[in-house]
């Protein structure tokens, strides 16, 4: 018989474990090559794994909502299609209720790992909950872990929170940090009790929605947003890509949408304003070398993401036009690999495609500014002429501007604001 494993795959560069949601096959199953294998969500973003292979499944290590590090077997594939029968015991620890899962097949015993002995591996979840009830690090080291290795599951860290609601304990006297971290001295914000009635429809969040609903949380508690308007006359960008865009479709092979002019303006003006490509970590500000520049993409199922478009600055316009087109197309088909949806440092949303004029934009954590650009109007413009006044029909589009006011004052903001709308209403003169 021969075997493939199919292994945890690397979602990104810092994203060292993932953990399963939904296991779409069993054990015995025969599987064609691309078949939907499971779902997995990290700390950055989530994603459906498809087989490499064609052939039957003989083992399934993990279960469902357990945490898996990088690299390691979820599942082994006899690829000569011989089906191997499963054991009397591996399903009833699959299918009965009462048993609880562990993460591997090794030993279920819990094993005691205390602060000191080894560097422990702990999920987004166990890390939330934990923050949550205000489990200090020291008491997070010192839990039983039930899962691989050891580890401490979600199941370990809700029992431990019940346990400790029960009979609480004074919580060890924190040290004091060099640098403390403000998000850390805020108060915790607990959501209200939700009423539902007879005949509200409940609807579980998708993977990629609950990690979009964390990440917009996190960003307003941890930034404190400001948001500036401006609206922009864009007639000669208008008339521009009206004159070009069947030109440049037939000479590029891609279309030329807003997106691509604005995308350019942006580079440019974060090549002149660094601050506004930074990241906040603790007090220290780091200006990024590289602009990397994602763009908010909806998909189908209602839900976004955000593809990167990297060293923007370094592009033509047909080079930002090409990675436009094509991470847009990728985005709906949910071909994106996890380097195209990391490492952004701006991020722009297009919500005028909906007929929005402006809004708010939250963030995209660990980035410090976001662009939103609305709906392109006509509108009756006072203009000033040799002649004197006149009154003509120009093309005005609003650009909302967020950013994090811990590192970007109004006139900083106002400034960078101010460059990115004059890259697209002087489109001949800067261009």
């Amino acid at each position: 018989m021969a075997t493939f494993d199919i292994k945890m795959p690397k979602m990104g560069e810092s994203v060292t474990e993932c953990t399963i949601t939904v296991l779409m096959v069993q054990q015995g199953d025969y599987i064609e090559e691309d078949t939907d294998l499971f779902e997995i969500t990290s700390a950055k973003t989530a994603a459906t794994i498809p087989s490499p292979v064609a052939g039957r499944i003989v083992k399934i290590n993990y279960a469902e909502g357990d945490t898996v590090a990088v690299g390691l077997p979820v599942i082994v594939v006899d690829t000569e299609g011989e089906a191997t029968a499963p054991s009397v015991e591996e399903p009833k620890q699959a299918e009965s209720k009462g048993t609880e899962q562990v993460a591997s097949p090794s030993p279920s015993a819990p094993v005691e790992v205390h602060r000191g002995s080894v560097e422990r591996w702990y999920s987004p979840v166990v890390l939330e909950r934990a923050k949550a009830a205000k489990i200090s690090q020291e008491e997070l080291d010192s839990l039983q872990g039930t899962g691989f290795g050891g580890r401490v599951s979600k199941t370990d860290i809700v029992r431990y929170i019940e346990q400790k609601k029960g009979a609480p304990t004074p919580a060890p006297r924190a040290e004091r940090s060099a640098v403390p971290s403000p998000a850390t001295q805020r108060p915790q914000i607990v959501a209200p009790a939700v009423p539902i009635g007879p005949e509200d429809r409940v609807i579980p969040m998708d993977p990629i929605r609950r990690i979009i609903a964390d990440r917009m949380v996190q960003s307003v508690q941890v930034a404190p947003h400001v948001t500036s308007f401006l609206k922009v006359d864009i007639t000669e960008l208008v008339h521009w890509r009206e004159a070009e865009k069947e030109a440049f479709k037939k000479r590029e092979g891609y279309a030329l949408t807003y997106m691509t002019p604005v995308v350019e303006a942006v580079a440019r003006a974060l090549k002149e304003f660094p601050r506004i490509n930074a990241s906040v970590d603790g007090y220290n500000i780091v200006e990024r070398k590289h602009v990397h520049v994602g763009m908010a993409v909806a998909l189908p199922d209602g839900n976004l993401v955000v593809p990167v478009i990297r060293d923007a600055d370094k592009l033509s316009r047909s080079g930002i036009a090409e990675q436009v087109a094509l991470l847009a197309e990728k985005s709906r088909k949910g071909r994106l690999t996890p380097d195209e949806m990391s490492g952004g440092t701006f991020t722009i949303s297009n919500y005028g495609s909906s007929g929005t004029l402006f809004g708010t934009p939250i963030i995209n954590q660990p980035e410090s500014a976001i662009l939103g650009i609305g709906a392109i109007e006509k509108e009756p413009t006072i203009l000033e002429t040799e002649a004197g006044d006149v009154i003509a029909v120009r093309h005005k589009m609003y650009l909302s501007f967020s950013y994090d006011h811990r590192i970007i004052d109004g006139m900083l903001g106002g400034a960078f604001l101010q460059a990115v709308a004059h890259y697209l209403s002087d489109w001949k003169q800067t261009n």
